[in-house]
Formats: structure tokens, sequence, C-alpha cells
């Protein structure tokens, strides 16, 4: 695999078409981030890319930008789809869509995006924006599973597959459906994987769907330095009076809970709704008309906290939220950083606050253990009786249990005898 070095290059230092330049200028992007400046120069010498990046460290860009530049030169078929973008969610495919439309404002080619929980006029707009002839795909995988499946849309053409947050893809049970859909591309393809880890699956899908690739890594960054971090060491049973203290003593005016069920933020968003406070829930049971109700209402101010799951914890884009907090406290360090960077942007100052129970002081302690530093912890609300101790070592997740073996029915003693 080749490897490259990172010499804070810009833009106009790259190989792009003035175009692309001018979008860029415009948009006052200059300088490349490191996986742009990592990924660019090879993907427009045509290599298959693997690139490991959390979110935020500008990764759309740095595959959109090679690829529209190598369909300025003309060499690809008008008419047809060019360039299948897979992620793992509405709002990637709709941010995704955005930033094409800005990065090819002086570009004459289309884009389609493509997402399921939608009502049939959305999925006659995305019917009409096929056969137009869109040149750009982006996708969720169940939804183009089903316009495959029904005709709807040729991917014979295809020249670049972009398969991003990967990862997430493959958590959310997408495995057997990129599988499928890889199989309507042409072989002859240009292949970029993009996940913020490298699991073992991750690493065999690599193999089988790309062609000596490019390795680009980025290391997770830390998190941002106007975050105060804190937690409350629990029982499960607390957390809700903990909520309830902390919800009442600050004037929070945005506010992120993240929840590790979508059955859990339903409950919780009933039982805090009798505090009073104004509230929407954020979750995969949402249609995308819902969840961009929320999103307005939340940036308009009329409603103070969102109760989520990991839904949105990439991907959103608004600069003054105050306060995240765990209610569930993630599995691991990224998912971590990733929740708490909705806050302290823009060099704003935010707090992330973790209701840490028994069973997931290990993961706490993992996440401490990334950061560099033991994350402080806050004194229970009067009236609560003492926590658990905190030792993250000892207070391990419970294992699964496995289940009885039982012995073949043929060697199974009649319950009579």
């Amino acid at each position: 695999m080749l490897n490259v070095q990172y010499n804070n290059m810009y833009f106009d230092e790259l190989n792009l078409d003035d175009r692309l330049l001018d979008a860029l200028y415009e948009m006052r992007f200059d300088k490349c981030t490191p996986i742009q400046e990592k990924a660019i120069p090879p993907l427009l010498e045509g290599h298959d890319l693997v690139g490991i990046a959390q979110t935020g460290t500008g990764k759309t860009a740095a595959y959109l930008l090679p690829i529209l530049n190598q369909l300025c030169t003309g060499h690809y078929p008008e008419g047809k789809v060019n360039c299948l973008i897979m992620v793992p969610t509405r709002e990637l495919a709709i941010q995704i869509d955005q930033a094409l439309e800005a990065f090819s404002y002086y570009l004459p080619f289309s884009g389609v995006a493509v997402y399921g929980g939608n009502d049939a006029h959305r999925y006659d707009q995305e019917l009409q924006g096929m056969k137009m002839g869109a040149d750009i795909l982006v996708a969720t995988p169940g939804r183009l599973i089903s316009h495959l499946q029904l005709g709807n849309v040729d991917l014979s053409k295809v020249s670049f597959f972009v398969l991003d947050e990967a990862d997430r893809m493959l958590d959310m049970g997408f495995h057997d459906d990129i599988i499928k859909i890889a199989s309507y591309l042409p072989p002859k393809r240009q292949t970029l994987l993009f996940s913020a880890t490298m699991p073992d699956a991750i690493q065999q899908m690599a193999n089988s769907l790309l062609h000596h690739p490019v390795n680009v890594r980025i290391a997770v960054s830390k998190p941002a330095e106007g975050i105060d971090h804190k937690a409350y060491i629990c029982y499960e049973p607390q957390k809700m009076r903990i909520l309830e203290t902390l919800l009442k003593q600050e004037e929070i005016h945005k506010a992120i809970m993240f929840v590790s069920k979508k059955t859990k933020v339903k409950d919780l968003a009933i039982k805090m709704r009798k505090m009073g406070i104004r509230l929407a829930q954020m979750h995969s049971d949402l249609t995308q008309e819902e969840r961009n109700h929320v999103m307005q209402d939340f940036k308009a101010g009329r409603i103070n906290l969102i109760i989520a799951t990991d839904i949105i914890s990439r991907g959103i884009d608004i600069d003054d939220i105050q306060l995240i907090i765990n209610y569930d406290v993630p599995r691991d360090a990224e998912d971590y950083i990733h929740r708490i960077g909705r806050t302290a942007r823009a060099g704003k100052r935010g707090r992330a606050i973790s209701l840490v129970n028994e069973e997931d002081q290990s993961y706490f302690g993992k996440i401490e253990r990334f950061l560099g530093n033991e994350i402080p912890k806050l004194p229970l609300p009067d009236g609560l009786t003492e926590g658990p101790s905190y030792n993250p070592r000892t207070h391990r997740h419970p294992a699964k249990k496995r289940p009885a073996r039982r012995l073949p029915a043929r060697l199974r003693k009649p319950k009579n005898s």
C-alpha cells in the first residue's frame, strides 16, 4: 500500500480544474486538511483508496473533488450514473448532496440523493433524477436496493464507487446489501472506502472490493479544548433524578442528550416532558420530514433539548449547542468524541456530562485513557443515596450468558424414565 506525507498543501497546488478552484475560492476553502492532502493526489492518479478518518476531517471534499475533476475530462458517458456514493443515513446523504451542489457550482454535472423514509412525492423525485441521467448518485443501501430490484437505475457505467462511513453501514447491518450493490457495478472502476475505524470486517470488505488501494490514516483528533468534561457515577435508577436537578439548576438554551436505544429515547421523552422541558426526539423511526422539522425547531430555539440516538452524533452543523449529556456511555472513545464534538464549535465553549452506571464504568475508563486524563466526578444531588464506587478496571461489563447446551434429542432420556 502507498503512503503519503502531510505537507500543509493549498488547493491551488493540486492539479484541479479551474472551475473547481473557483468554487473552492467562493466557499473560502484555501488550505487542504490532512485527509484531503493525502487522498486527493492518489485519487487523481486513479488509485483505489482506503481512508481512515473521523467525521469533520474534510473527507467529503477529499473524494468529491478528485471525482468531479476526473469527470471534467469528458471521458465518461453522458446521461449515465458515473459515480455511486453509498452512505449509512439520510442525514449524511443530504449533507453530501449539498456539498456536491456547492463544489460543482461552475460545472455541468448533476447529482441526486436517494434515501428511504419518504413519501411518494420524494420517491418520484428520485425516479426523475435518475432517469434524467444524474452523474453522481448518493444513496443509502436499502433504498438503492429497492430501485435496483424495480429496474429504476442502471449502474453498469459507474466508474467511481465510494463507501462513506463504511463502519457505520456494517454496524447497521448493510454488509449483504453493499455486496449485492457492488455486483451491479462494472469490475473496472475506482473504489474508495472511508471509515472512522478499521475493524476486521472493514478490512475484509476492502480486500474484496478494492484493488491495491492507497492506505490513508488520519489519527482521531482530541476534542476541542473549550469542552468542560464532567461525570456522575451513579446507579441506573438515579439517572432521572440527576437529570431533573441538572436541568433545573441550569438555563439550557440548546442541549443534546444521547441515549443508546430508540425505545429509551421515547420513554425518556415522555418522562422529561412532565418536567416542563421543551424537547424533541431524534431516532430512526422518524421520517425525513419529521427530522428536518426537529432540526429547524432546534435551530430556531423553539425546543431546548433533543433526546437522540447516535443518529445525530455526526453530521449536524449547529454552532451554539451548550451541553451534551451522555445518558448512556458510548461503547468506544471515538463515539464519545463524535458526540461531544457537537458542542464548543466555532471557538465557543461547551459542556459534556456523562451519567456512568456500574456496567458502563469500563467503557468510561477507556474514554478517559484515550483523553489522557481522568474526567472530574460530580457529587450526586441532595436526596440521593451514595452511588457506586468508581473503579473502571474492576467494574467490567457483564459477559453475555451462553445458552445452556442441550443434548441431541436422540441422546436425551425419556421424561418418564
